[in-house]
């Protein structure tokens, strides 16, 4: 009898205990329910598929479940199956409230990084999966190429050359689970190559400082000015990090935000992109180009395109879909000079990401869903951003708005020592927002500025007006 229960209940994960099919199989049914491990709702086999599995008669099966339905376990219903029963959850034991309560959520996000995501084209996106399930070659479904589906590649590098004039054809791109992951790749490489250092932007994000220094190198701020990152201290030696003094060394890549530095908002000037270019020919350096909000621009009739046109044996592309659809998509890509791409491929590549959401995307861009949709989530964000300029000049006037040509964040400059007042302030009004000094790198030489970072994607279109309102009441 031993040796027939090891195979019971294989489906189920049941442990039958007690003497008797009957009990045994009652017994274990009772104690998976009991302890949360069949969720209420379940449905369970058929007394005759489960009989058949366990090689016992169909009877046994259909007493056990009508012991159990007796008790209020489970539940028959005719043309509903069996399933396990709702039953309120036992309580917590009594005991001390704790010290600190958690605070809720706030009712307004202003935080920046996110789109509006109750605007995801869901409808479009639901028949370009259907449409790209049903065209999907059986080898789709395989482990496949580590650079990502070739459909995929082939629609990114139509687009990317159309909309953001980046050179590049179907084997440079490698797909990947968004721009962290692409981060992580690219640093890798250059560990594997021997470089220590990273120069990035004086402001920028934490998390991904984080990251490349967990990959082993060290990030150094360049510096900044009032019209944005300065690139012309890239000597000839390589960039500021590598040697031991912290001056110029041999590291040779960094990280930039050319086309709408986040988050002063600034785009980098002609001349320090020439420069940038310039630098990483004579150097055999790498820029990382982060174009992370390239699609929204606003107030210019020739869109500010992508630095890697300028030299694609110099520049790593990174773009994702995290802003122009939703970043739960996990998709992203990049765009490589031509000795990274197997290196990045093989270090794990696409194989982070679903094969469905690959071909989902590649039939989005290809049938102009992701053109039409993005043009619509222009036309919104720009009348976000206009009432948001509009309440700032007739209810905060002393506050300076900036970074507004493009993205979808503004700058606000605040009175001098009035950053951290607001940020408290708003987190009374039940409003979510950074202040700027949030975003500065840790050894940054830059005379601090009091201003909030405003993500003006964020909220749903419902709650913007309450949104501003909130915003408003906040500030000084």
């Amino acid at each position: 009898m031993a040796e027939s229960w090891a195979t019971f209940g294989v489906d189920l994960h049941l442990e039958p205990a007690g003497p008797g099919l009957r009990r045994g199989l009652t017994d274990a049914l009772r104690e998976a329910v009991r302890t949360g491990r069949l969720a209420p709702g379940t449905r369970l086999p058929s007394s005759r598929a489960l009989a058949a599995d366990l090689g016992i008669a169909r009877n046994t099966v259909a007493d056990a479940y009508a012991d159990l339905v007796a008790e209020g376990w489970l539940t028959a219903r005719q043309g509903s199956g069996t399933r396990v029963a709702d039953r309120a959850a036992p309580a917590a034991p009594a005991g001390p409230p704790p010290a600190h309560r958690a605070p809720g959520r706030p009712r307004y996000d202003l935080t920046p990084g996110t789109p509006d995501l109750a605007s995801f084209p869901r409808a479009a996106w639901l028949r370009a999966t259907r449409r790209a399930l049903t065209a999907a070659p059986h080898d789709a479904f395989g482990y496949g190429d580590p650079r990502g589906r070739i459909e995929l590649r082939t629609a990114l590098a139509g687009y990317l050359s159309r909309a953001r004039g980046v050179r590049t054809d179907p084997d440079r791109i490698v797909v990947c689970a968004g721009f962290a992951q692409g981060l992580r790749l690219l640093t890798e490489a250059l560990r594997g190559r021997g470089l220590t250092s990273l120069a990035v932007e004086s402001y920028g994000l934490d998390l991904h400082w984080d990251l490349v220094e967990r990959a082993g190198l060290r990030t150094v701020p360049l510096p900044l000015d009032t019209q944005g990152t300065v690139t012309d201290g890239l000597g000839g030696e390589g960039l500021p990090g590598d040697a031991p003094d912290g001056g110029l060394g041999a590291a040779r890549a960094v990280l930039l935000t050319p086309a709408h530095q986040f988050p002063m908002g600034v785009a980098l000037r002609p001349d320090r992109r020439a420069a940038l270019v310039d630098w990483a020919r004579r150097t055999g350096g790498l820029i990382l180009e982060d174009d992370y909000d390239g699609e929204f621009r606003y107030d210019r009739r020739q869109p500010v395109g992508a630095l890697q046109v300028l030299d694609p044996d110099h520049v790593a592309y990174l773009g994702t879909a995290s802003k122009s659809l939703a970043p739960g998509l996990r998709l992203g890509w990049l765009v490589l000079p031509r000795p990274l791409v197997q290196e990045v491929a093989e270090l794990g590549g696409a194989r982070s990401t679903g094969v469905m959401e690959q071909l989902a995307l590649a039939e989005f861009i290809a049938s102009g869903a992701y053109d039409r949709h993005l043009r619509a989530a222009r036309l919104r964000y720009r009348r976000r951003r206009d009432a948001l300029v509009a309440a700032l000049a007739e209810r905060a006037p002393e506050v300076t708005v900036t970074g507004i040509a493009a993205g979808l964040h503004a700058v606000l400059r605040l009175p001098p020592g009035a950053e951290q007042s607001v940020v408290r302030a708003a987190a009374w009004h039940g409003l979510a927002v950074h202040g700027l000094s949030r975003f500065r790198h840790p050894a940054a030489r830059v005379d601090p500025l009091d201003a909030l970072v405003i993500g003006y994607g964020t909220p749903p279109d419902s709650a913007w007006a309450g949104t501003l309102d909130a915003l408003c009441a906040a500030l000084p």
